[in-house]
């Protein structure tokens, strides 16, 4: 029997709608690409208000494009990431080439951004040493289920999560799941 999802989930196109329904009991809306068109958001606003949202798009520069524009529009989504060696063939990459193992992992460690509030300091986040270190940074990216991003992405998304430097420094000390 295949798991349903409550929220709508947000995708890029048809291909990753078709796979997703594969594997799960959904509904999604396709974006159609990264140029997000007005009547487009419209239906994500609505869907947001009545059953909720999951941003899911594919890991890559225009996936990320799609997620922002989205959040910065609809406030509150959800958002789901999949790790890019998951959802990749030898030429492609996207949420359409990800097993179920994947996909479900992805889609059941959902996070939600909040731009009201700042619980992370530049100077905290200086202090832990995240400039730099891309690796150190990927790992807490991968533990907090939010994709790899850039120091400045990183640090946008630890305030809108609500991350303090002490649930950093806890996270840094836990080991890595795979």
């Amino acid at each position: 029997m295949k798991k349903r999802i409550k929220e709508i989930i947000v995708v890029e196109g048809k291909n990753d709608t078709n796979t997703l329904q594969q594997f799960f009991e959904c509904d999604t809306i396709e974006t159609g690409g990264d140029q997000v068109v007005d009547t487009t958001l419209e239906r994500i606003s609505l869907a947001q208000e009545t059953r909720g949202v999951i941003i899911f798009t594919d890991p890559d520069g225009p996936g990320e494009h799609i997620r922002r524009w989205i959040n910065e529009h609809i406030p509150h989504c959800k958002n789901a990431f999949i790790d890019k060696g998951k959802a990749k063939t030898d030429k492609k990459v996207g949420v359409e080439h990800a097993d179920q193992e994947a996909l479900w992992e992805a889609l059941s460690h959902c996070v939600t951004f909040d731009n009201e509030t700042t619980t992370l300091t530049w100077a905290d986040y200086l202090d832990l040493g995240l400039v730099g270190q891309t690796k150190k940074r990927y790992e807490l990216c991968k533990k907090l289920h939010i994709g790899p991003c850039n120091g400045k992405t990183f640090f946008k998304r630890c305030n809108q999560m609500k991350i303090t430097k002490e649930k950093l420094l806890q996270l840094w000390e836990e080991p890595v799941n795979e």
